[in-house]
């Protein structure tokens, strides 16, 4: 049923709806599929075969197998680094201290109250 070059349509996952090219027949229930799609293994029941059929080799690279697909591969995923942009440095906070008021001497009045001592019980 699915060979290879067969295109089918993802109807389970995150790439449901997009279509893909049977690479690989991995073994009776998974088959390595590229497009639209992530290229990765799939389960044959996560698909839908279609009509087409087209000829390639087994794993193919991804660039021939969007070319038979008749999709334009996207330049926007590079592997350059990216310049990091210059982060503002924190300025340091200069703290401002009011000087300590100065405290009067007064005579300190000693009223204590005497503490209580409870009894213990027997």
């Amino acid at each position: 049923m699915l060979e290879i070059g067969r295109v089918c349509m993802k109807i389970a996952g995150r790439d449901a709806g997009k279509k893909g090219i049977v690479i690989d027949i991995l073994d009776e229930n998974y088959v390595l599929l590229d497009g639209e799609v992530r290229r990765r293994k799939c389960n044959i029941h996560h698909l839908e075969p279609m009509a087409q059929s087209v000829e390639l080799k087994k794993n193919a690279s991804h660039a021939d197998v969007l070319k038979v697909l008749g999709i334009k591969e996207d330049k926007k995923k590079s592997t350059k680094k990216k310049e990091k942009a210059a982060t503002p440095r924190r300025m340091r906070i200069k703290k401002t201290y009011a000087e300590p008021k100065k405290e009067k001497k007064t005579a300190a009045k000693k009223t204590e109250a005497p503490k209580k001592v409870r009894a213990k019980k027997k």
